[in-house]
């Protein structure tokens, strides 16, 4: 069979196992590509706040280095509304080759941007404008690679080959925290305040085209090709979509909400907490991180598959409901002194998160139909992540500044987690059922058991 040939036993949009595997790919591989420009600012955020507000004390260089990165998720929306939209207009795979061209511009010209001490304030402006350069490209990067992948799949499969794609966000944060122990163990504190923290910056350029070749030669999904056969593709899908789906859209946000802080409280905010507030080496805090990357990374593919045979929902239950339980005597390991206890308290939260990783990816996409998927994901995703993900470095900075509990963290965690049972438990189960406008795949009849 070609890749382009149709099985016999399908009703439209079933393509062959390479075609599948190699689009998938592509999407994940890019999108590895992108968090690891998004993922170094988090990794060498204390060396950046340095370099760009040197005259100000520890706390406040940092507070300023995490406001810039927030300043990247006030763009995020912008982002997702244009390219939201448009992934629903003109397809999906256009969509991701730009995101990434976008992003790898933009982080390449942070790692060539002159520092506070040669153009003073200008430094710091032209910062937060390439850092919003690179949240507008990401507002339509995650939404659009998920949706890509989630409509690639077949049902009985989806939870398995979307969590993939968090497989590829976690190994661009690997990559991002292992280049970052390289630096820090062979350059020392004043070479890379100097000069060695624009090398991961600039590594983005060589790697966006590479990431840009990748999507050049994926088709677009089955589902959006079905859509457009059928003469179906929304011509105004921004309006469709705020006029009938706004409510699937709040049931998302509600979601991603506990996603988003989770993971930019786990995988962003916890190196600086180490150093800023446990008196761990920079050094030693990256490694604590890269090591729970990587038990995260051995985990989420099995998990997705585990969510194909008992249901996402259970999935999102243990997850919240660990979190609500886990977080303080999580937090309460890591604050005894011991650096393996505070590997075994940042375990035990990481736990928990991967859950919501192996999942979401399936989960999310499939709650919309899809003439609007892209758009209704993508949007409602990124204004979650402005809100709660993006803000929560830089809020629980603030916060443990003001009120001197270095458990701040652990309650901004529980909160989210209780908030996003809500909608986890209004969420409709997707495993092993056609995706919402689309057609079953492998000959299988739509599940009469959703609810």
């Amino acid at each position: 069979m070609s890749s382009q040939e149709i099985t016999e036993d399908d009703h439209g949009g079933e393509v062959d196992d390479s075609t599948m595997h190699r689009a998938i790919a592509g999407a994940a591989t890019g999108n590895a590509l992108e968090w690891f420009d998004f993922g170094v600012y988090g990794y060498f955020a204390t060396t950046i706040g340095h370099v760009f507000f040197p005259s100000q004390s520890d706390t406040a260089a940092l507070l300023s280095s995490f406001a810039v990165f927030a300043s990247a998720f006030v763009a995020r929306p912008f982002g997702s509304l244009v390219f939201g939209p448009l992934g629903d207009k003109i397809g999906r795979s256009g969509v991701l080759i730009a995101t990434i061209l976008i992003m790898s511009v933009g982080t390449s010209l942070v790692g060539v941007l002159p520092s506070y001490e040669s153009i003073g304030i200008w430094s710091p402006i032209l910062l937060i404008a390439l850092r919003m350069i690179q949240g507008f490209s990401t507002g339509g990067e995650y939404g659009s690679a998920a949706t890509f992948i989630v409509e690639y799949a077949p049902d009985d499969r989806r939870g398995f080959l979307a969590s993939w794609l968090e497989f590829g966000t976690l190994t661009g944060y690997s990559f991002a925290a292992i280049l970052a122990l390289i630096l820090d163990g062979f350059l020392g504190n004043d070479a890379m305040t100097s000069w060695g923290w624009r090398i991961p910056f600039l590594m983005a350029a060589p790697m966006g085209i590479f990431g840009v070749w990748l999507r050049l030669h994926l088709e677009d999904s089955p589902a959006f090709k079905e859509l457009q056969d059928s003469g179906e593709v929304e011509q105004a899908p921004f309006r469709t979509l705020f006029a009938h789906h706004w409510r699937t859209m709040m049931l998302c946000l509600g979601l991603v909400l506990v996603l988003n802080v989770a993971y930019y409280t786990v995988l962003k905010y916890m190196p600086s907490y180490f150093t800023s507030q446990l008196d761990i080496s920079e050094f030693n805090s990256v490694l604590l991180s890269l090591g729970i990357l990587v038990g995260m990374l051995l985990l989420v593919t099995p998990l997705g598959r585990l969510s194909d045979k008992i249901g996402r929902k259970p999935l999102l239950y243990i997850a919240c409901g660990g979190l609500i339980v886990f977080s303080i005597p999580g937090f309460y390991l890591m604050s005894l002194g011991s650096l393996w206890l505070a590997f075994a308290g940042l375990a035990l939260i990481a736990f928990f998160v991967v859950f919501l990783s192996g999942v979401m990816p399936s989960t999310l996409p499939a709650i919309f139909r899809t003439n609007v998927r892209n758009g209704g994901f993508t949007i409602s995703y990124n204004v979650s992540t402005a809100l709660f993900g993006g803000t929560a470095p830089f809020l629980i900075t603030w916060l443990i500044s003001v009120t001197d509990n270095t458990y701040v963290p652990a309650f901004y965690l529980m909160l989210a987690a209780a908030i996003a049972l809500i909608p986890a438990i209004r969420l409709r189960e997707s495993a092993n059922a056609p995706l919402l406008g689309s057609k079953a795949r492998h000959g299988r009849a739509p599940d009469k058991r959703r609810r």
